[in-house]
């Protein structure tokens, strides 16, 4: 069983920084892949960053590259999202998720790539 949980979310005035954590339980994490999500109010999930099982490979929606930054600690079995500059426009649920795979492929961005979701976290941008 795996479980993820994410921390870090929050009220932010915009031009302000979060940093999200999500912690993994139950089986390996650190051969992994693993991704954030956000939902907006309204919207679909989207896909905001991944990363694979060492880190050395990350990838970024563009909407949040050059202002978001993922990255992992496997001996916490813990994987982060720094955001930064944040706008209104970045206000959604952030989640975390776990993929089957190790590394990045062309389907990093796909929400049917990740087996298991954390229940989320609120961020909220005010202008």
């Amino acid at each position: 069983q795996v479980q993820l949980v994410e921390s870090g979310g929050g009220l932010v005035q915009a031009g302000g920084s979060l940093r999200l954590s999500c912690v993994a339980s139950g089986r390996t994490f650190s051969s992994n892949v693993m991704g954030w999500f956000r939902r907006a109010p309204g919207k679909e999930r989207e896909f905001t960053a991944a990363i694979n099982w060492n880190g050395r490979n990350t990838a970024y929606a563009s909407s949040v590259k050059g202002r978001f930054t993922i990255s992992r600690d496997n001996t916490k079995n813990t994987v982060y999202l720094q955001m930064s500059s944040l706008k209104p426009e970045d206000t959604a649920v952030y989640y975390c998720a776990r993929s089957a795979s190790s590394d990045l492929s062309y389907d990093y961005g796909s929400p049917n790539k990740y087996a298991y979701w954390g229940q989320g976290t609120q961020v909220t941008v005010s202008s």
